[in-house]
């Protein structure tokens, strides 16, 4: 897409369209009125232009009104991801509503809690996922509206059929920038889940960025493949295609078997994935890939997975980064600039040169900072920085110190200002007085040619601290041995950091965005009897996946 042709800049991007005043509405129209009929969205062999969005946009907030949605109200989303995402987060946000998305795999036990805590209005599901919510609504004593994404379900309506009910309901006027409009909730893995508040003006601030971050052209074309209950998808690809105000491609959920195929018929340019994601790919049979793709731009790409992507995909800009959903979008590898694979990139930065982005320090427990390659906590101060955690006036106090949020990330930072991502702060091994990454050991030991993923947790140990178990799911017909990791491990590794105990597994248990899911590995206490201790004087066992 840019070979032969000089990309305008992320700048003139945002200048090609009139200034707006920070409300999603207001941001969605200053892109329709430059081209309203442009491509906005393609869904399910649907192409939607920026006209008929907005008028669509108009119904849903007059359904809205009409049904007593009013601002600060919470509308929750438990559906996979679709055209009806971004229309009802722009419809919702337009009346001064909160859009609270939610895991659609959530059973009635999980969804309960968020649909207790954020306490919405009104509730859209899928059809299979209307079950559970209405479930975990009775057994709170909740009691939303529903409607459905799909076709209606028994005397639930869908969205559709709503729609048809024409009304002259009359929309508010008393929308402000830093109003609420989102609450995206974390996933909860060290305990609750957190309800993270953010701004319109903190949303619209991230895709502009976004648009410095892969100099996003008004022609791009953005795959959506993370769900839209996360961060990545609503504050990077959905914002950052309304910034730039070019199409973005809806897929329903992440399929490997058909990524090559969605991204070539679709004429997708760009898409945000995760590390996990490019590691399936590159290890997919080279049978799905389709050399006739228009990908030119993958960010979340990390170190291993580079030369595949560059050599064998034929994909010139790989970028990556570091956010979190209190903090979105804060550091990035430059589009135009020194990349270093390995790393989650500089300070990123706003298209404006003289709007303030953000601040990072890396500091040690006392909270002062250290020096360069020296290990500390991220701690950070942004102007995209989150309202704070919704009904937890504790949790955000605990967030800060001093003013400058704790990520509870440890990384180091280089001379040259790139920051390095080592562990967080719960994924730190305790091993003979010393703290070891397990971050560190997941890299080192995926490096192996035969081993598809891993996962290091600390164990128990007898003398007192902790042991290292790797978890290691061997690639199909592969043949391991405890023996062969622990040598991969010391040929690379001080003597401290090689595992004692290795567990072959078919599979590891992940998060809904892909990450491995640790603490669930952590709480299985059969973990350790069923490992290989290679301190033991035993034959080497060896498994065969």
């Amino acid at each position: 897409m840019d070979a032969g042709r000089e990309l305008k800049k992320p700048l003139e991007v945002l200048r090609l369209y009139n200034s707006h005043d920070y409300t999603l509405h207001d941001a969605f129209l200053s892109r329709m009125r430059t081209g309203p009929d442009r491509p906005f969205i393609f869904h399910a062999g649907k192409i939607w232009t920026w006209r008929q969005y907005a008028e669509n946009v108009d119904k849903v907030a007059r359904l809205l009104v009409a049904r007593g949605i009013g601002k600060g109200d919470r509308v929750a989303v438990m559906a996979r991801n679709s055209d009806k995402h971004v229309l009802l987060l722009v419809a919702v946000a337009r009346v001064g509503g909160i859009f609270v998305p939610i895991n659609p795999e959530f059973g009635a036990a999980e969804a309960r809690y968020v649909l207790e805590h954020s306490g919405p209005t009104a509730v859209a599901c899928d059809s299979d996922t209307l079950g559970p919510v209405q479930a975990a609504c009775r057994s709170r004593g909740l009691t939303p509206w529903y409607m459905t994404f799909g076709d209606s379900a028994g005397d639930v309506p869908s969205l559709d059929v709503l729609l048809e009910q024409i009304n002259d309901a009359v929309l508010p006027d008393n929308v402000s920038p830093d109003d609420t409009c989102l609450i995206v909730y974390t996933s909860g893995t060290t305990g609750f889940p957190k309800g993270v508040m953010h701004s319109h003006r903190t949303f619209l601030t991230v895709g502009e960025a976004f648009v410095q971050r892969v100099y996003l052209q008004p022609d791009d074309r953005v795959l959506i493949v993370l769900p839209m209950f996360h961060m990545n998808a609503l504050f990077y690809s959905v914002s950052g295609t309304l910034a730039a105000g070019c199409t973005m491609i809806i897929a329903p959920r992440f399929s490997a078997s058909s990524f090559w195929q969605l991204a070539a018929e679709t004429g997708a340019t760009e898409v945000n994935i995760i590390e996990a994601i490019g590691t399936i790919l590159a290890n997919r049979p080279r049978s799905e890939f389709r050399p006739e793709h228009k990908l030119r731009k993958v960010c979340g790409i990390r170190q291993g997975s580079v030369p595949t992507f560059l050599d064998e995909f034929g994909i010139p800009h790989l970028l990556t980064g570091y956010g979190m959903t209190e903090i979105p979008g804060i550091l990035c590898s430059p589009f135009e600039g020194l990349q270093k694979p390995g790393s989650m990139g500089v300070l990123g930065r706003h298209p404006d040169p003289d709007r303030p982005w953000a601040e990072c320090r890396v500091v040690d427990d006392d909270g002062h900072e250290v020096g360069v390659d020296v290990q500390g906590e991220l701690v950070v101060k942004t102007p995209t920085i989150m309202q704070g955690y919704y009904r937890d006036p504790e949790q955000t106090a605990a967030a800060f110190r001093d003013g400058w949020f704790l990520t509870g990330d440890i990384v180091r930072r280089d001379a040259d200002g790139y920051f390095y991502f080592v562990s967080r702060k719960k994924d730190i091994i305790r091993r003979r007085g010393e703290n070891i990454s397990g971050a560190e050991l997941d890299r080192v030991i995926s490096e192996h040619p035969q081993v598809q993923e891993t996962a290091a947790i600390p164990v128990a140990s007898d003398l007192g601290e902790d042991e290292i178990l790797v978890a290691v799911v061997p690639k199909a017909g592969a043949k391991l041995t405890g023996e062969e990791i622990t040598r991969w491990c010391s040929e690379r590794l001080a003597a401290m950091k090689v595992p004692r105990y290795v567990l072959f597994l078919e599979e590891l248990p992940h998060t809904p965005t892909h990450k491995v899911a640790k603490n669930v590995l952590r709480a299985d206490p059969t973990l350790k009897a069923r490992a290989i201790d290679m301190n033991a004087a035993a034959p080497a066992k060896s498994r065969q996946a």
